[in-house]
Formats: structure tokens, sequence, C-alpha cells
């Protein structure tokens, strides 16, 4: 998804502000309700007949 549609699914900061692997999961490890939330939108996807776009993971690499 990266991280602009998962922060607009699941609205917690880790998505939002400066995000990146390491500290969202040490967030989502720490916190029952965001890590519910997050599950639930991975089992939502899992229904979805239509296709999903993914974002370029590599796309930003340079910015920071």
């Amino acid at each position: 998804y990266g991280w602009a549609e998962m922060a607009r699914q699941v609205n917690i900061n880790c998505f939002k502000s400066d995000p990146c692997i390491k500290s969202s999961l040490k967030f989502l490890r720490r916190t029952p309700w965001a890590r519910k939330e997050v599950e639930a939108m991975y089992l939502a996807s899992l229904d979805d007949d239509a296709p999903v776009e993914k974002a370029d993971p590599w796309a930003n690499w340079q910015k920071k």
C-alpha cells in the first residue's frame, strides 16, 4: 500500500509522521488497538476483488 495509503486507511501517527518500518513495528508491537486496526485492514484487503494499486517502495529513496 505504501505509507500514505496506510495512513489514510488507519489513522495512526507512525504511518504519517516520518514513517519507517522499525518505528512502525515497534509501535504496533506495543499498541494492541493499533495492531488490531492494521490486521483488520489487511484482512479486508484479502476480501477485495479489485486489484490493489501498489506504490513503488523505491520511488523516494533519495529524499532523506
